[in-house]
């Protein structure tokens, strides 16, 4: 039993030797040249160094792809069609790629390495995207795990965008991260303040660009990201809305909730916010005197872990509370920010409700 042992591990460390020599062979030893890349059939021709991946060059040379993962193969957000030149279809991607994307030589950019000449389709409104430097102007604890930055734009000096979107947060070589990253985080300012770009990061162990905004991001450093990305923001109709978010996923509703009393929206709206402990909760006085100001909406707080810390307010998942609240679902719209699994679990407790599938709105950050 022993020597069996040993062999697999023998092995295991072998194939796992082998895995990183790969990557460092394919990163540094491989030579693809010079490579083109053409874009909407010509609208745009890059003459661009091999080896790297399709979302990675595309980003260095100014266009940027959505990557709400940081171009980890998990959100599907970097889909572009490869008309020519693309390389087999990688595991990697058959999972998050519909036979209908298949069929139309949609791929994840962040999967496809450019080792040879490509043609690509991209929507032109990519081209619009901007790259921003900014001061940190202010890092406040909004929790014992969350932070909020507040960026002073210097370059471009102003942005546009609607509530609900999101930016690319540049992460730059540090420690044992080797390469610039990104990772994307909702805009939790209003609009109306052009001059600035407000985000709220909550610290995820061993995250890469969390660590960064924790341990090393000070209080007037430049600070680059590219944006605004995404389609989440409210639609054009009347509908009751059910907002459910937890965590960092505060950001885009404190975008629209703002938005909303600075226009004099009244569409009615009920925001149910997700927290384990009372100390994870933060924003509640200023959502509670939006609720004095825009009288249609209505904050719901709930902890699910609050047994003995003396909380009277809503107890349970978020998604059992709304359970609790939500009826009528088919006249109402679902607006989610948060998890993976939360977002999941959400959309089955809406949709068990009545809400329609195609009106419950999120942009997925995993």
């Amino acid at each position: 039993m022993g020597t069996v042992l040993l062999a697999a591990l023998v092995s295991g460390a072998t194939s796992g030797i082998l895995a990183v020599l790969l990557v460092v062979a394919e990163r540094y030893l491989a030579d693809y040249g010079t490579c083109v890349v053409d874009i909407n059939g010509g609208s745009k021709r890059l003459e661009v160094q091999g080896g790297k991946t399709l979302l990675a060059t595309l980003m260095q040379e100014g266009i940027f792809i959505p990557s709400a993962c940081g171009g980890r193969g998990t959100c599907a957000y970097c889909k572009v069609k490869v008309r020519e030149g693309g390389p087999p279809v990688a595991p990697t991607e058959t999972a998050l790629l519909a036979a209908a994307d298949l069929a139309a030589s949609v791929r994840l950019s962040c999967q496809v390495k450019v080792r040879n000449g490509l043609a690509i389709e991209i929507p032109e409104s990519l081209f619009l995207v901007k790259q921003f430097t900014g001061v940190v102007e202010r890092i406040r604890d909004l929790t014992h795990d969350i932070k909020g930055l507040r960026i002073r734009l210097v370059d471009p000096p102003a942005i546009e965008f609607t509530p609900g979107q999101y930016v690319q947060l540049e992460t730059p070589v540090y420690g044992d991260n080797p390469e610039p990253v990104y990772r994307a985080y909702s805009i939790a300012s209003p609009p109306s303040d052009r001059e600035h770009v407000e985000l709220i990061v909550r610290l995820a162990p061993g995250g890469i660009c969390t660590t960064w905004v924790f341990t090393l991001l000070k209080e007037g450093d430049t600070i680059r990201f590219n944006g605004p990305h995404g389609e989440f923001r409210l639609s054009d109709t009347d509908a009751e809305m059910v907002w459910i978010a937890g965590g960092s996923g505060m950001a885009p509703f404190w975008s629209i909730a703002r938005h909303m009393r600075e226009k004099g929206i009244q569409r009615k709206a009920t925001y149910f916010f997700g927290a384990v402990k009372p100390r994870d909760l933060f924003l509640v006085d200023e959502l509670r005197q939006l609720e004095k100001e825009l009288p249609s909406f209505r904050f719901v707080p709930a902890l699910s872990g609050a047994e003995g810390d003396g909380w009277d307010g809503e107890k349970g998942l978020i998604t059992d509370v709304v359970g609790r609240h939500v009826e009528g679902g088919a006249a109402k719209e679902g607006y989610l920010c948060g998890s993976g699994g939360m977002i999941d679990a959400s959309v089955k407790v809406l949709v068990a409700k009545g809400v329609p599938q195609e009106r419950i709105y999120y942009d997925k950050f995993t």
